[in-house]
């Protein structure tokens, strides 16, 4: 279930918040083939059936929207990334899903800096989240009112 955070200074009192999980979705072997395509990449390291790290950190923009929205604004900026990290690889097929925390928030530039950390679950057979993430990614939004 989506959080919507009234504005933006309403995220200074989330920090420490868990934000729940997304909904699962396949990791199709056809968006796994293509994205590691040497044709599009230049890369073959997702040639062995398993999901390039940087396929799994483009999820991350797929999955945050779902976990929190800040209304009542007037601009939201990606400032980028804190620490990422990959601690387990994720074969083509798999059900993954983005579970997300409140890291910090802090007034900034005359907005709301905000650090999400955004895990990207894989489930195993029993449709659990296994106890090893696939993608740990400190997301860095700017919110202005």
């Amino acid at each position: 279930m989506t959080l919507h955070v009234d504005g933006p200074t309403d995220l200074l009192g989330l920090v420490g918040a868990d934000l729940g999980a997304s909904e699962w979705i396949e990791l199709d072997p056809t968006q796994v083939e293509s994205f590691a395509s040497t044709a599009v990449t230049g890369d073959d390291s997702g040639a062995d059936g398993a999901a390039p790290p940087y396929l799994l950190l483009s999820l991350v923009n797929l999955f945050l929207p779902e976990l929190i929205v800040v209304d009542h604004m007037s601009m939201g900026v990606n400032v980028g990334l804190e620490q990422v990290r990959f601690p387990s690889p994720v074969a083509a097929g798999s059900s993954i899903r983005g579970r997300g925390e409140v890291v910090s928030a802090v007034d900034a530039g005359g907005g709301v800096q905000v650090v999400v950390r955004l895990t990207i679950e894989v489930a195993g057979t029993d449709g659990e989240a296994l106890p090893d993430a696939a993608c740990i990614a400190d997301t860095v939004s700017r919110f202005f009112p």
